[in-house]
């Protein structure tokens, strides 16, 4: 089972980053001199992936734009000798295969992930959300979407990933619970969207 293509969801306005995604997506807000969205395509490069399809809202062209190559910066950069930012430049418009579909209405993350039906047709693919980063402690350095490709291969089952959260904060995130099967791998038997916390199944709950 190879995993090629992506869908990011990335319409939403982001209202709990506001007054800072009033004029701009939230996934365009810089780490650094980075936006989070350049770090989640990055992590699907890593992970394999060249595919990618990015579920957007009308208020969300500078993701478009960010991915598009701007033939005016680059002649600029290359006429001052600007050699390295012109070669990160290109590298952005280059990382993968990108491509953009309007989600409509805002209907919730269910519905922007049904717009990529087509797109992904009967093939497997990786769900990564674009305002969310997801470190790793693994040995080897891969990244998350790395790890759940090759355990969804070795199953071949679906895989989400499930970080911990102080009990106390269960109630806001959708909670999993199961058996583990080996070392750090749990068979889900339950997804409890915001239980209450006497309700949770664990404090594990579903991540980017």
């Amino acid at each position: 089972m190879t995993v090629r293509k992506a869908v990011i969801p990335a319409a939403g306005f982001g209202t709990r980053f506001l007054p800072a995604t009033k004029s701009q997506p939230k996934e365009m807000l810089p780490i650094v001199d980075t936006p989070v969205i350049q770090y989640v395509v990055k992590e699907c490069v890593e992970s394999g992936i060249t595919d990618i399809l990015m579920v957007i809202g009308k208020s969300k062209r500078a993701i478009e734009e960010h991915f598009d190559r701007n033939f005016e910066l680059e002649t600029e950069l290359k006429e001052k000798g600007k050699t390295e930012l012109l070669a990160q430049i290109e590298e952005i418009s280059n990382m993968a295969n990108i491509h953009f579909i309007w989600q409509k209405e805002l209907n919730g993350l269910g519905d922007a992930v049904m717009y990529g039906r087509s797109f992904v047709g009967n093939e497997p693919f990786a769900l990564l959300l674009g305002d969310t980063l997801l470190g790793t402690n693994d040995d080897l350095g891969r990244p998350i979407t790395r790890q759940l490709i090759e355990i969804c291969q070795r199953y071949q089952s679906s895989v989400v990933a499930l970080e911990s959260v102080p009990p106390e904060k269960v109630e806001r995130y959708g909670i999993g619970g199961g058996d583990e099967i080996e070392p750090g791998i749990l068979r889900l038997n339950q997804l409890i969207e915001k239980p209450k916390r006497e309700e949770a199944p664990s404090n594990l709950a579903i991540a980017g």
